[in-house]
């Protein structure tokens, strides 16, 4: 029994982004002209997942008590040095992916190097990083444009085996190979010591420069594979600005709906899957329901309002984070 309450204690926020999630989709399939059909379902995972991807990049530095703004500028960047490099034979494709990986990760590095390294605040280090990159991005792509491997773009935007959506298997080999792994590593304890008590973390032994650039590398590797996805669903590379904006508040309102804390230390990538996948369904829904497109933002408003203020009381109810934990 004690076991059960520590674990959904730990995982109340997750949770509840997954019943909110399923409610929401089980209402907009029911809805649905059409109803479940392989062509809906690619459809919605592939918008989803984009967003997913940008989420848990968020989420990882928010794990560290910082807050990256330059993750959907991130995704830009990458986006337009795909549409330049993913071309050409098998080969090819393969060595571009492996270079737009490269690149969003050492922006991801160069973030952390300035947030460990200058000691500067994350907020003012990305929200300069990101005009950065979004002035990469405009000098590859002027104006939008560019090409993909079209075969392959096919491919990872279809289905596997004519009815699983390719980027929810993306996704799942994502949460699979790169989260799990660090979030059991030392690295990715270390994230949630920072977080948590970054003082006490010090003093226990936590390298805590080695665990944020961590998260910050972890963060623009994460952007980078939004930025193939996108890619992929695109086939062309756009520097857009407005993109870049949204996707970096997306990101934010993903993680607090997904149930981690903007404090840090607790929270998990999971759940900001889960609360991305409701931003995707609102604007699902609104379709549906035939409502004003315009009526999105006060939809998302009010979840994300929401989920702030009971995370809020969450934090209020409890005296000492260590209580999550008895």
């Amino acid at each position: 029994m004690k076991d059960t309450r520590l674990w959904l204690a730990q995982n109340y926020g997750p949770l509840l982004a997954f019943i909110v999630f399923a409610l929401m989709f089980y209402t907009f399939i029911a809805r649905h002209p059409v109803g479940l059909t392989v062509p809906v379902a690619t459809t919605a995972a592939n918008k989803a997942v984009l967003l997913a991807l940008i989420g848990m990049a968020q989420t990882v530095p928010v794990l560290t008590g910082g807050l990256d703004l330059s993750v959907g500028f991130m995704v830009v960047m990458t986006n337009t040095v795909a549409s330049v490099i993913v071309v050409g034979s098998p080969l090819q494709t393969a060595l571009g992916v492996i270079g737009v990986l490269a690149v969003g990760m050492t922006a991801g590095f160069i973030n952390g190097a300035i947030v460990v390294y200058g000691r500067l605040q994350p907020i003012i280090t990305t929200l300069a990083t990101g005009a950065v990159y979004f002035g990469i991005a405009l000098f590859i792509r002027p104006i939008p444009g560019g090409t993909v491997n079209y075969d392959f773009a096919d491919f990872m935007t279809f289905t596997v085996f004519e009815t699983i959506p390719t980027t929810l298997v993306l996704l799942l080999i994502v949460v699979v190979f790169i989260w799990i792994p660090f979030r059991r590593s030392t690295l990715g304890r270390g994230c949630y010591a920072a977080g948590s008590a970054e003082g006490a973390a010090y003093l226990s032994g936590v390298n805590i420069d080695r665990s944020k650039l961590a998260a910050y590398t972890m963060s623009g590797l994460l952007c980078a594979i939004a930025g193939l996805v996108l890619t992929f669903i695109t086939g062309s590379g756009e520097a857009s600005g407005p993109q870049g904006a949204t996707f970096t508040l997306a990101s934010i309102a993903a993680v607090v709906i997904g149930g981690t804390s903007l404090y840090g230390g607790t929270g998990t990538a999971i759940g900001s899957i889960f609360g991305a996948f409701i931003l995707r369904t609102i604007d699902d829904l609104l379709f549906v329901f035939d409502l004003p497109p315009l009526w999105q933002p006060l939809f998302q408003g009010v979840v994300l309002l929401t989920a702030v203020s009971l995370g809020a009381f969450a934090v209020i109810r409890i005296r000492n984070r260590l209580d999550l934990f008895q």
